[in-house]
């Protein structure tokens, strides 16, 4: 599967894996891999569609639909990512917002972080199965 794959050096890709059929994430997605060209050219982080590949987070108990609803990552050490923490991570990476992963990933804010996510993507997950976006 892609997001076990190393790199020469032995280091492994942040892997995001999205929803392509859901209109925000797919544009969400490409906006951020606009702005993170070297990285992905140069292998340190890559954008999957969980549609071609439903099953590829199964051995972590995600399935289609938890990916569908929050962002999925593995990290340089093979570790799960979900939800807010995914954005903060691509966040921390992308040339000049970083200092937004720092904000919003501050102790004590991270929790509303989350929590905000967590509704927001409630909403756009409910949206997209009510206009059929399988």
């Amino acid at each position: 599967m892609a997001n076990e794959v190393s790199r020469p050096d032995g280091t492994r890709p942040l892997t995001v894996w999205y929803n392509t059929k859901c209109p925000v994430c797919d544009a969400g997605i490409r906006h951020q891999k606009s702005r993170l060209i070297e990285a992905v050219k140069a292998g340190r982080i890559e954008f999957l569609d969980i549609n071609l590949e439903p099953d590829a987070l199964a051995h972590f108990g995600a399935g289609l639909d938890d990916v569908r609803r929050r962002l999925h990552a593995t990290d340089e050490d093979g570790r799960l990512l979900v939800g807010a923490d995914v954005a903060l991570a691509v966040w921390r990476r992308t040339p000049g917002q970083g200092w937004i992963a720092t904000l919003l990933g501050a102790p004590g804010i991270i929790v509303l972080t989350r929590f905000a996510y967590d509704r927001f993507a409630d909403l756009l997950f409910a949206w997209n199965k009510r206009n059929g976006r399988w």
